[in-house]
């Protein structure tokens, strides 16, 4: 039985996502699954702001950082056999993947 499976990859490092998505890709063209991707979706930018000085005394200095986030979807036709050869690829530690099967 033919299931639809939709992959979530996301992480820091561009780099190491598309690592994993070029093993996703191997596997699926040495297995002959249908595959859709990768599709890249906006980096989500998050900004935090503090203040230098946790008195309060002196001038006004504040401290920014950003951590991005990118994320790419892959969208795979394939039987559970298949799937679970997806399952053990090697996955960096910074990047996390999220399966949903429809």
């Amino acid at each position: 039985m033919v299931s639809k499976v939709k992959i979530t990859l996301s992480g820091e490092q561009p780099k190491n996502i598309m690592s994993v998505v070029s093993q996703i890709k191997e596997l699926a063209k040495n297995f002959g699954m249908k595959i859709r991707g990768p599709i890249p979706t906006p980096k989500k930018i998050l900004n935090i702001t503090t203040r230098r000085t946790p008195c309060g005394d002196g001038s006004d200095t504040y401290e920014h950082w950003q951590k991005r986030i990118s994320k790419r979807l892959l969208y795979i036709e394939a039987d559970e056999r298949n799937i679970r050869n997806i399952l053990r690829i090697k996955v960096p530690d910074d990047v996390f993947v999220k399966i949903s099967i429809n």
